[in-house]
């Protein structure tokens, strides 16, 4: 199974144990992040107008010291699946989207055909940090994330992409379920249970394996019995379970 990801840290973020949660689930997963710091919708498309090689290539979540542009991504391997998303902080703003996202759906399926398109729903903020105070639209966690997740609906439409997969909620379920820490700056994905958790989601998505007695360790940060309890009920609670 061949990945690519169009986007930035939050796409960083979940595939960094991605490939080898995978790998020791008997899965072959390649899992490719084109990566821009911070890099918005509209950025991506300025880019792939320009054919800017200005990504970073990461592969199975490692650098390569190479740089790429979007079509030599796209050209590179025969994708299953490719991923767009918003940038966090324009996450929220259904109008951010259009009509970027609109003309990167239809270059990504004029290079790759067969590939399916899909939305990383992106996550929000940490509930009561500086990050979300300076959003200023933003009383809490649960009100960034309800204008996220409509944001991303209306865009999965607007490309009719191949489906979402259910990152944000699975972080804010996590979130509320009383782990101590699920971010680690009050945006990104804390480097042990954070990342875990949409590891696990992504490859839930990708696979429609049970993840239930998931036993995965291979953490940059520890993760604590608890922590993985709580992280793999979030992640099956995101998809309805």
């Amino acid at each position: 199974m061949r990945i690519l990801s169009i986007g930035n840290s939050f796409s960083q973020d979940a595939q960094r144990y991605l490939h080898r949660l995978a790998l020791k689930e008997g899965v072959q997963m390649k899992c490719v992040n084109l990566y821009i710091g911070g890099c918005p919708l509209r950025t991506h498309y300025l880019n792939m107008l320009d054919d800017c090689a200005a990504y970073a290539f990461e592969f199975n979540s490692e650098g390569t010291g190479l740089k790429v542009s979007i079509r030599q991504a796209l050209v590179s391997d025969n994708w299953d699946y490719i991923t767009l998303q918003q940038a966090s902080y324009d996450s929220v703003t259904p109008s951010s989207y259009t009509p970027y996202i609109e003309e990167l759906a239809a270059y990504v399926r004029k290079y790759c055909p067969k590939a399916k398109l899909l939305i990383h729903q992106t996550w929000a903020y940490e509930d009561a940090s500086t990050k979300l105070a300076k959003l200023e639209r933003f009383a809490t966690d649960t009100e960034m994330f309800a204008a996220a997740e409509d944001a991303y609906n209306k865009a999965a439409a607007l490309i009719s992409a191949d489906g979402i997969i259910p990152a944000g909620k699975a972080m804010i379920t996590a979130a509320h379920a009383g782990i101590e820490k699920i971010h680690r700056d009050g945006l990104h994905a804390s480097l042990g249970a954070g990342r875990y958790l949409l590891a696990l989601c992504w490859f839930k998505y990708l696979t429609g394996r049970d993840i239930t007695e998931n036993t995965f360790d291979e953490f940059d940060v520890p993760v604590t019995e608890e922590e993985r309890k709580i992280v793999i009920a979030a992640v099956n609670s995101a998809f309805g379970g």
